[in-house]
């Protein structure tokens, strides 16, 4: 039997990188999958992946910024799939870069709604969905605000901080439910994200990823697969007894004096 056989799982961020790379790997695992993200395009390829691996998958696109759409998100894993056992809040932006006293309080805000508000709406209505039966919430945050503090980047840590400390609260109030509340923390990953990072900071975006590469204790960058498989364990009975936490999946960026 495969890990996640007759399980419902909701991936948010899902259009590309780590979102995209967990749907698929949750559906050849077995799951019914409701994948969400902005781009509707990108959505309809990704559940064409799916359903040609011989999975079930069913795409919204919106935005997790609003309240509506999060809800939305649910009623369509209930109404298709009769249930919802894991979700994982993966959408986020880099946001704007820039000292504090150079930020406004818009960029300010859009960051902080686009990545830890919108967790929060998301498990407002996925965690009633769940009541009932129990289930797995996975946060995608980040090592940056947690392990590493890192210049320009005080929104996007301040948002990434936020989840872990919204994933401890909600593990403390759902688990005599049997929910189970974890984040997750990767580190530099070879993303859409990542390279606009390395873009912003360097004229050379190669040589960028490299010197990001070098911080790490394992001197790469991670694939998206690989962080999902790090998400699998978490959404699965394999991490039964785990809630709370942050794990950390960085390639040794905490500790690595490069």
């Amino acid at each position: 039997m495969s890990t996640l056989s007759n399980k419902v799982a909701l991936v948010t961020g899902a259009s590309s990188g780590i979102g995209r790379a967990t749907a698929l790997l949750f559906a050849a695992q077995g799951a019914k999958v409701i994948v969400g993200a902005r781009r509707q395009n990108e959505l309809n390829s990704l559940v064409d992946a799916i359903t040609t691996q011989g999975g079930e998958a069913k795409a919204l696109a919106g935005d997790v910024r609003e309240e509506p759409y999060a809800k939305a998100l649910v009623d369509l894993a209930l109404q298709t799939f009769g249930g919802l056992d894991i979700a994982v809040n993966n959408a986020g932006i880099l946001g704007t870069l820039g000292a504090p006293s150079e930020l406004t309080l818009e960029q300010w805000n859009h960051t902080l709604s686009t990545n830890l508000t919108s967790a929060f709406l998301g498990a407002k209505y996925q965690i009633p969905a769940m009541i009932a039966s129990g289930g797995s919430l996975i946060f995608t945050s980040s090592f940056v605000g947690y392990t590493l503090g890192m210049p320009q980047m005080a929104a996007y840590a301040a948002s990434k901080a936020g989840m872990i400390g919204l994933t401890k609260a909600l593990a403390a109030e759902y688990g005599a439910n049997g929910i189970r509340v974890n984040a997750l923390l990767p580190g530099g990953t070879e993303t859409a994200m990542a390279n606009e990072h390395m873009s912003q900071l360097f004229e050379d975006t190669t040589e960028g990823l490299a010197f990001a590469a070098g911080l790490h204790a394992l001197k790469r960058l991670a694939s998206p697969e690989e962080i999902a498989q790090s998400a699998l364990y978490l959404a699965s009975d394999m991490s039964s007894f785990t809630t709370g936490t942050a794990m950390l999946v960085d390639g040794g960026v905490s500790i690595s004096k490069a």
